[in-house]
């Protein structure tokens, strides 16, 4: 084999190696929502060199069990299809939910950190206050009925996580109707002491309302700085 050739299947493998071995993010959009809402944090990762995932779920049609599975293992398997030596996730709302509700029957040595954008870690009153009202769960799903703060409903469920976990709750609302069921501040809703749970290694909490935090430049950044460095820029 000449040298140029020998260089050049060098660098070959040097690049294929590197392009494998990609760092990926899985994105997890909220309830009632679409992967489309997670485009802005998706064009911003990619840009970064992440592998991205932003996996489309039906969260109105399944139990958050049922979504856990189908939503997070199908992110996992598309991520080690690409031989991703790490998998972080990036979720909105009931996507952190279903991390959670995932990740505790299921151990990967290879999950590294994780950014949960308003989460419901402990429920939302909200939910507790409007679930029995018609027409609630036709809205939201048997997913939404789940996300109370009782003790028997799926957050309060589950106990301190046990992975690298970075929080963004907002403090904004643009539902003053639904702001009005919970304890200020909160993002419309769901409340800051809401978004918090044992276990998580960094917090911050942001003037961005619940809808739109996911688009939100600082969100953004915030975002990136967790994933590249375990917390979050100083503020």
């Amino acid at each position: 084999m000449s040298r140029l050739k020998y260089l050049a299947a060098i660098l070959l493998m040097i690049f294929c190696e590197s392009a494998l071995s990609k760092d990926c993010v899985i994105l997890l959009h909220g309830l009632v929502r679409s992967a489309s809402s997670m485009a802005a944090l998706e064009e911003r990762l990619v840009t970064e060199g992440y592998l991205v995932r932003n996996i489309d779920y039906p969260s109105r049609d399944h139990p958050v069990e049922v979504l856990a599975e189908e939503a997070v293992g199908r992110g996992i398997d598309e991520c080690q299809q690409q031989s991703s030596m790490k998998i972080n996730f990036v979720t909105h709302s009931l996507g952190g939910i279903l991390v959670r509700v995932y990740l505790k029957d299921h151990r990967h040595a290879n999950i590294h950190r994780v950014v949960m954008l308003g989460p419901p870690n402990q429920g939302s009153e909200a939910v507790d206050k409007l679930k029995n009202i018609p027409g609630f769960e036709l809205l939201n799903g048997p997913a939404g009925m789940q996300l109370g703060t009782k003790l028997s409903d799926m957050p309060r469920s589950l106990g301190p996580v046990d992975f690298e976990l970075g929080v963004i709750a907002g403090t904004q609302s643009i539902n003053l109707i639904l702001s009005t069921f919970l304890p200020n501040p909160d993002d419309g809703k769901v409340s800051v002491e809401s978004t918090k749970v044992d276990g998580m290694k960094d917090f911050v909490a942001l003037p961005v309302t619940h809808p739109l935090m996911m688009k939100n430049e600082t969100v953004i950044e915030q975002t990136v700085h967790f994933l590249r460095y375990g917390s979050f820029s100083a503020r």
